[in-house]
């Protein structure tokens, strides 16, 4: 059997069920755009260290209590790794970011991802990004700060710092739990990553931040929110697309995450969307659903099976 009979038969409804898995997984960083907000409005200040751990580990333990499936061999360390770099190093210099920086400068300095992926796609995947990609790339980070930076915009150096280094170790975990291709359902993959970046950080945020504050109703909403939606829900939605959709193609969805911040600050805080920040918007958009379509790969836009 040719390549063309392989996929040729399936083209139509594998471009559909691209678009639908697509869809699905975009659900995450549309989740992880109420983040900032939630941040800013909700919770108690100064305290990313157990924003992030209460962020992680209920819901971790949570997904290990449904599935009842722990690491074997060689997947502790994995499991350890990827849970350093997507939760245990990335959720509290996330928090970080979202406490020392306006919302526009922490969101432009994600947007830079997909270019960080595509950099460790080359070392780690072997796989060579397309002008096609890498255009609207940067395509996508000229839409974020367009839709995202204002004139007075501060650019605190830890806050720039923390910012960088989270889109690093999420480019870095995403694309090794892609390389070692997870061996369980999407849901036990995310409780693993979860619970392991939790325990990371528990010990850190009671060291460094001393005991947790008393929680108000918005506080414990508001974390509530980012642990069950936020974390359990969007990574199991998460790790469930990487299996199947392009690491290259999949790096451009977090861009969702400044739209929707910026969504929900033009709808719910009442702040202002200028024309010039709505083409930025469009653009964001834009480079996201390019992204999908690579004239270079597969007509369908699933990863190729034998």
């Amino acid at each position: 059997m040719t390549v063309t009979e392989c996929t040729g038969p399936t083209t139509a409804t594998g471009r559909s069920d691209t678009w639908r898995l697509t869809s699905l997984t975009a659900l995450a960083p549309v989740a992880w755009g109420t983040t900032f907000l939630i941040t800013a409005e909700w919770l108690p200040p100064d305290r990313p260290l157990l924003s992030g751990v209460i962020r992680a580990l209920p819901a971790g333990l949570i997904a290990l209590a449904i599935t009842r499936t722990l690491p074997r061999g060689a997947w502790w360390w994995r499991a350890a790794v990827l849970g350093a770099l997507n939760i245990g190093v990335f959720f509290p210099l996330l928090f970080i970011a979202a406490y020392r920086l306006p919302g526009g400068v922490a969101a432009t300095l994600n947007a830079v991802q997909p270019l960080v992926v595509a950099g460790f796609a080359v070392a780690l995947l072997r796989e060579r990004p397309t002008p096609w990609r890498l255009g609207w790339g940067v395509a996508g980070v000229a839409g974020v700060a367009t839709m995202m930076l204002r004139g007075n915009a501060a650019f605190d150096p830890v806050g720039v710092l923390a910012g960088i280094t989270a889109v690093v170790a999420m480019a870095a975990g995403l694309v090794l739990a892609k390389r070692w291709e997870r061996p369980v359902g999407a849901l036990t993959f995310a409780g693993w990553q979860l619970t392991a970046g939790g325990v990371l950080l528990a010990p850190l945020a009671l060291a460094l931040e001393g005991p947790p504050p008393a929680l108000d109703a918005p506080a414990l909403a508001g974390y509530a929110w980012l642990s069950i939606a936020g974390a359990l829900l969007a990574y199991t939605l998460w790790f469930r697309g990487l299996s199947r959709l392009p690491v290259a193609a999949l790096s451009f969805l977090p861009l969702l995450s400044p739209a929707v911040a910026t969504a929900l600050g033009w709808l719910v805080l009442g702040e202002s969307l200028t024309f010039v920040q709505g083409l930025g918007f469009a653009l964001a958009l834009a480079s996201v659903a390019a992204a999908q379509l690579d004239p270079r790969r597969h007509p369908a836009g699933l990863e190729p099976r034998s």
